[in-house]
């Protein structure tokens, strides 16, 4: 519930500050999202799913595709480099980058969850020890109860 309202919260504070942004910075920041969800997938594929980078992958596809774009709009006739545009495209990635980042988790696949165990327990421990089986099971016959320590006494009293 907690998160819930928080997250409403932020929508709404969100949904009034977009009006005080440029269009021109919102397609930036959407544009470095984009590039950097592209940037992020391909460093992902290279590094064998390293987060790190992941992330970095995320920023420096942002900043290549922003990069690029101011460098088209300074070479344009009556049109010029803004540092605001490529900090929103850069920001865009940046935020696709946490994102990833927050989602994608590693799980400890090795053990147990919650409060099963917290300590590692040795195989070895566990292994059958084949003599005492045989004093157990005579003449291929399976053996009593009364010869797994229960006395018949117990026996007859939890039958009933």
């Amino acid at each position: 519930m907690k998160t819930l309202t928080s997250t409403v919260l932020l929508l709404a504070f969100l949904m009034q500050s977009y009006g005080q942004v440029e269009r021109d910075k919102v397609l930036h920041f959407t544009g470095g999202a984009l590039f950097g969800l592209a940037g992020a997938g391909v460093a992902k594929q290279i590094s064998d799913g390293n987060r790190t980078w992941t992330f970095v992958g995320a920023v420096v596809g942002s900043a290549l595709a922003g990069i690029a774009k101011e460098s088209i709009d300074a070479g344009q006739d009556g049109n010029q480099w803004d540092n605001d545009d490529l900090a929103a495209t850069i920001l865009g990635g940046i935020t696709v980058g946490v994102a990833i980042e927050v989602f994608s988790k590693k799980r400890n696949k090795q053990g147990p969850r919650g409060s099963l165990t917290t300590e590692y327990l040795e195989p070895i421990n566990f292994r059958t020890n084949y003599s005492d089986m045989d004093v157990l099971v005579q003449q291929d016959k399976l053996p009593t109860l009364t010869s797994f320590g229960f006395s018949s006494k117990f026996l007859m009293n939890s039958s009933r």
